[in-house]
């Protein structure tokens, strides 16, 4: 089966067979098979590639990549800020798809990235798009605290008591996108403990052979 094909999904605890007939062997974990997700208007199933000769994307082979500004990044990236690896990631998704509008995974590189495929539940919100220093546009970023991060703005002053958990990443250990939109967010004093960090990214969830939809 094509890793990158997009079908209806279950969380599935028991015995999983593909279209094909085959059963599940590579497992998420040995109680998880796969994840049911929803993106944009699709239901999709996360699962891990059963082919034992798959390899990564090309995409993310390279290894060495010039520093700065490819650095490789911390474990701990702010005070308050949590980093999760792919089965926390999974359960964010899986809570989003049962209906809880309290969580946002933000995929936050620029569109010619999120072109070669992306996890499956993500929001594409570009780090640039929240940075006055890329350029952005200062109404535009209010609008998206307020319509899709739910802060209220009381006379200039941000109010993030109802605001949503956000999920952040970006291709992986040495990409600066995701910690630049965690930072920037810290800047306009989203709350720490709202946001989470995905260090792994795109190259992490590649190399394990998870499910990516375009």
């Amino acid at each position: 089966m094509n890793r990158k094909m997009v079908m209806m999904v279950a969380f599935c605890l028991g015995p999983y067979v593909y279209a094909g007939g085959d059963t599940v062997r590579v497992k998420i974990s040995p109680t998880v098979e796969s994840v049911e997700v929803r993106h944009g208007e699709n239901e999709v199933t996360i699962h891990r590639n059963q082919d034992p000769d798959n390899t990564i994307n090309p995409i993310y082979m390279k290894t060495s990549r010039d520093c700065p500004p490819f650095c490789v990044q911390p474990i701990v990236l702010a005070p308050g800020v949590v980093t999760i690896g792919e089965l926390e990631l999974l359960d964010y998704l899986g809570k989003i798809a049962e209906g809880d509008d309290s969580i946002i995974v933000i995929d936050s590189r620029t569109p010619d990235w999120v072109e070669n495929g992306t996890i499956p539940g993500a929001t594409n919100i570009p780090w640039t798009t929240l940075s006055p220093a890329a350029g952005a546009d200062p109404f535009a970023i209010a609008d998206t605290l307020e319509r899709t991060f739910g802060a209220i703005n009381l006379e200039g002053l941000w109010n993030y008591a109802n605001a949503k958990t956000l999920v952040l990443f970006c291709n992986g250990m040495w990409c600066g996108q995701s910690p630049t939109n965690i930072k920037t967010l810290l800047n306009f004093g989203y709350p720490a403990h709202k946001l989470k960090w995905y260090r792994g990214g795109m190259q992490a969830w590649e190399v394990l052979g998870l499910t990516v939809v375009r």
